[in-house]
Parts: C-alpha cells; sequence; structure tokens
C-alpha cells in the first residue's frame, strides 16, 4: 500500500503540475527503478533491518518463554489457509529453540501471537498452533494469543499473559525487519526479550526491474514508517 499510495502521489503531480509534467514522469520512472533494481530498495531493507545481526546467543533460563510473533496467512495453490512465507521461518526456529530449551530447562513454553487482521477463517496464532505441535512442541507448552491486529497489540497482549508469572528468560522470535519495532513495542509494556532473528531479507541488485525487490522496499518501509509512527504517538501520549 506504502509503493501504491506513492505512485499515486506521483500521479496526482503528473496532473496536476502540467509544465512539470516531464521532469515528474522522469522522476517517478527513475524512482520506481531504483526501487525495483535495488538500489533504493537495499540501503531501505538495511536500515529496516540493522543492529539485529548480531544479537547474542540464545541464554535459557529456568523458565523460559519464547514469543512467536505472526505474519499473517495465506491460501495455497489447493486453497488451503497456511502461514505466509517467513511465518513458516518463525515456527521453524520457534521449534528449535523450545527443543534446546527442552534438553536444559523444566519449563518452557511457546506462546505465539497474531490475531486476524486479514479476516480469514483462523487467526494467525491458531493457524500456526498444528505446525508447531507437528514440529514437537508440546501442547501444553503451547499458549495462543489469537486477538492482536498489529505488533503494538502483540505486545500490549502478551504482556497481559505474562502478567503475574515468572519468566527468568525471554525471548522474542520474529524475522530481522520487524524485530527493532518489535522491540521498541515489548519495551513499552516493561518487556526486553532476547531477541532470536527466524530470517532476514535479501535485495537482488542488478539492472532488470524484480518484483522481490518491490516487495522487499514495501515491508522496509512498512517498518521504518511504523518506528516513526511509535515514537510520535509515545510524544503526544497516544502509546
Amino acid at each position: 500500500m506504502i509503493l501504491f499510495t506513492l505512485f499515486a502521489f506521483f500521479f496526482a503531480v503528473f496532473l496536476l503540475w502540467r509544465r512539470a509534467r516531464l521532469a515528474v514522469a522522469i522522476a517517478s520512472i527513475a524512482v520506481f527503478w531504483l526501487l525495483a533494481a535495488g538500489w533504493l530498495a537495499a540501503p531501505l531493507l538495511d536500515w529496516a533491518q540493522r543492529d539485529v545481526s548480531h544479537a547474542p546467543q540464545p541464554d535459557f533460563g529456568p523458565r523460559t518463554a519464547l514469543i512467536v510473533l505472526g505474519d499473517g496467512t495465506e491460501h495455497n495453490g489447493d486453497g488451503k489457509l497456511v502461514p505466509k512465507h517467513d511465518a513458516m521461518f518463525r515456527i521453524a526456529k520457534a521449534a528449535e529453540l523450545y527443543s534446546s530449551c527442552k534438553r536444559h530447562e523444566a519449563t518452557c513454553k511457546v506462546i505465539v501471537s497474531g490475531g486476524n487482521p486479514q479476516r480469514h477463517e483462523t487467526s494467525e496464532a491458531d493457524n500456526y498452533a498444528p505446525y508447531l505441535l507437528r514440529l514437537h512442541v508440546s501442547g501444553a507448552d503451547l499458549l495462543l494469543e489469537n486477538t492482536s491486529l498489529n505488533t503494538y497489540e502483540n505486545a500490549r497482549n502478551v504482556a497481559r499473559m505474562l502478567r503475574g508469572e515468572r519468566y527468568d528468560s525471554l525471548m522474542l522470535v520474529t524475522s530481522a525487519y520487524q524485530m527493532p519495532r518489535a522491540l521498541l513495542d515489548f519495551a513499552r509494556f516493561g518487556l526486553a526479550p532476547q531477541p532470536v532473528v527466524s530470517n532476514a531479507r535479501h535485495i537482488r541488485l542488478g539492472v532488470l526491474p524484480r518484483y522481490s525487490n518491490l516487495v522487499n522496499a514495501e515491508i522496509a518501509l512498512h517498518e521504518l514508517i511504523g518506528i516513526a509512527q511509535f515514537h510520535v504517538y509515545c510524544a503526544i501520549g497516544w502509546f
């Protein structure tokens, strides 16, 4: 939606500013080519994924909770509702951490946080749960938070779930591009989980435009605007 809004902006300027139509057309083509070819998308994505590649190794405690953030659902070729691409990395990383945790500690919980902002058949948390169970996460250790509609609500609702509970170690599992904003949101509710990156996105630089680069640019802009919005909302008292 952000890139579509940018296109709409250029188009509106093109229609309204008649004497500069050629310059506006050249500028819009240049911007979208730089995004699609990767030369502008790459620094945007690097900025969104900053400071997460050097996170320390997970430090499990006697009572550990793994918080997994949702990334949406989609229908596959057979019409079945499945986790989106990046969500599968998060599920796999959470199962890997859970397995390591159970080998060393007595209490290991997996909290999956994700409601149904897309208005599909089920929430993200409910959709992801069977995949975690198949990866040997015990049903007794699986907790679902299935009402949040965005990252801020993920943090707020998980904080409510953890209220009154004592955990020696909290870990946040999500993709690299979402981690900086997610940590801000969790800190807003007094939580400082260890960041565990499930996957990172990459740009393919070149001359020819690539749709994947536009997708990555959209994701990066969404996160960067979300971080700016967080600080503005905090400053005016909305968060």
